[in-house]
């Protein structure tokens, strides 16, 4: 309702506009791509169940519901005439390219001309990469600081072997708010490290970048056992 009419062409980019580092470790559009936005994901259960939702919570008190707010036409046009899919073009940097801020990251655009209106119906999903990028960002500033210590400490051999993949493990699955939380966030660390006992990262990265094995465990003890 809010855009000029004649609009046909939505085009929106997602970028870092700054922060506590000078450069992004872009990562994990492709979860979230191939988790929500991958093939049919419109149907009619899901427009009747939205509708439903809508109604209730954008109703007046006093004038009521106005049909034109939820775009029930729009929704079915994709079902129809799309299958289900969406029509939105994203392209992105490859994930784990270190990107200075104030660059584009990715971009999304609609593909067909009635549904301009799609494109940043889909922000508040995409957003949330935010997670998995800042996670992977400042692992990266991590695993530097921990490389120039080993270096001026005359520690090269350590860097040499590979044992520095292992000095910042993660154990964060119990910290953090949800088991997705742990997938790509887990998933971002394992950019940089390879030493991990978060074992829904190790599946993300499995089912959704195709890598067989992203992490490894270490010998490590717990508190019950310790006092025990």
């Amino acid at each position: 309702l809010q855009y000029p009419p004649g609009t046909t062409k939505i085009y929106s980019y997602f970028e870092s506009r700054g922060g506590a580092y000078e450069e992004v470790c872009f990562f994990g559009l492709q979860y979230f791509l191939k988790r929500y936005l991958v093939g049919s994901v419109v149907s009619k259960p899901k427009i009747d169940a939205a509708e439903a939702y809508i109604k209730i919570h954008l109703s007046h008190p006093v004038f009521g519901f106005d049909e034109k707010i939820f775009n029930r036409k729009g929704w079915e046009s994709i079902m129809t005439k799309h299958g289900g899919k969406l029509p939105i073009c994203i392209k992105a940097v490859p994930e784990g390219t270190i990107v200075p801020y104030k660059n584009v990251l990715f971009t999304m655009e609609n593909t067909d001309d009635d549904c301009y209106w799609l494109t940043n119906y889909l922000e508040s999903l995409l957003v949330q990469i935010w997670y998995p990028t800042t996670v992977c960002t400042q692992s990266r500033e991590q695993k530097r600081i921990i490389m120039r210590y080993l270096k001026s400490t005359g520690c090269e051999s350590v860097i040499e072997g590979g044992g520095h993949l292992f000095k910042l493990h993660d154990f964060g699955f119990r910290g953090v708010s949800s088991v997705e939380s742990a997938a790509i966030g887990g998933c971002g660390h394992l950019v940089n490290f390879l030493g991990t006992d978060t074992i829904a990262a190790l599946v993300c990265a499995r089912e959704c970048y195709g890598e067989s094995y992203a992490g490894f465990s270490i010998p490590a003890s717990e508190h019950s056992t310790m006092t025990s």
